[in-house]
């Protein structure tokens, strides 16, 4: 008896151990590292934004921590489909195209696409990119809207980019007359680079949220860290302090949800 006491300790012991080494697994991030302000990689080689504020707070509560790689835009869907990344964040659109091969969280922003322009263009809108070269990031949300709506823009052509970097660095040159991209981080670069404005508003009722393998058994434990943080307003004063106001009372930021099943 007194020996079948110990071996039943001992491996109480051994699982218990197991238990807290499994706990203190970083959570494997995978991150678009030039999208600020939702997350960039500083010159000191760590990141630093609101996504990456959002993804070390979940890591805490999971009793843990984020380790956050760099990866090209396009990297990311592979990142999480191969299961290489337990989560990847890049200011990400929840779309029915990609819950079918990703899940998502809920999501904590409702986003828009901007139009950057030249400071000497008169465009004010979407009516504006007829006939014009258009730029957009690669496999982006921007790139789907811009395709779904070929029709009616009327464009002259698409050029997609691997980074946000080397098409406004374009726009800036004349190579393309317009790009299409998240609002939010076009605004940002515009304070940074010279001789660039949004010459217009795309509303798109877009959702971001983080990404994650699908069926990942890690999901409903981060969307749960998500909902504590948008109760206990975390989320809002994260919200703040990086887009520089409050959230909206009813706005996706500080509205529990559960995990998204479809785009809308």
């Amino acid at each position: 008896m007194k020996i079948t006491r110990i071996l039943g300790a001992a491996a109480g012991v051994a699982l218990g151990l197991a238990a807290a080494a499994f706990a203190q697994e970083p959570l494997k991030v995978g991150s678009y590292p030039a999208n600020p302000p939702w997350e960039t990689k500083t010159e000191a080689g760590t990141f630093e934004g609101f996504e990456v504020d959002i993804v070390n707070e979940v890591a805490k509560r999971m009793g843990t921590t984020a380790e956050i790689s760099g990866m090209d835009f396009k990297a990311l869907f592979v990142a999480t489909a191969s299961r290489r990344a337990d989560v990847v964040i890049s200011s990400l659109t929840i779309t029915d195209e990609r819950l079918a091969s990703q899940s998502f969280t809920q999501p904590y922003f409702q986003g828009a696409l901007g139009i950057g322009v030249r400071e000497d263009s008169d465009l004010t809108g979407p009516d504006g990119l007829k006939d014009k070269t258009v730029g957009t990031v690669a496999t982006s949300f921007g790139e789907s809207w811009l395709r779904d709506n070929e029709a009616t823009l009327g464009y002259a052509g698409v050029k997609s980019y691997d980074s946000t970097a080397n098409m406004l660095t374009d726009l800036q040159n004349g190579r393309i007359d317009a790009a299409v991209n998240d609002i939010v981080g076009m605004r940002y670069a515009f304070t940074q680079m010279k001789g660039l404005k949004v010459g217009g508003e795309v509303v798109t009722g877009e959702r971001f949220a983080m990404m994650m393998p699908k069926g990942s058994d890690k999901l409903e434990q981060v969307n749960q860290a998500i909902s504590d943080m948008k109760t206990d307003g975390t989320m809002a004063a994260l919200y703040e302090k990086w887009l520089g106001v409050a959230p909206a009372p009813d706005s996706f930021t500080v509205t529990p949800m559960p995990v998204p099943t479809a785009a809308e």
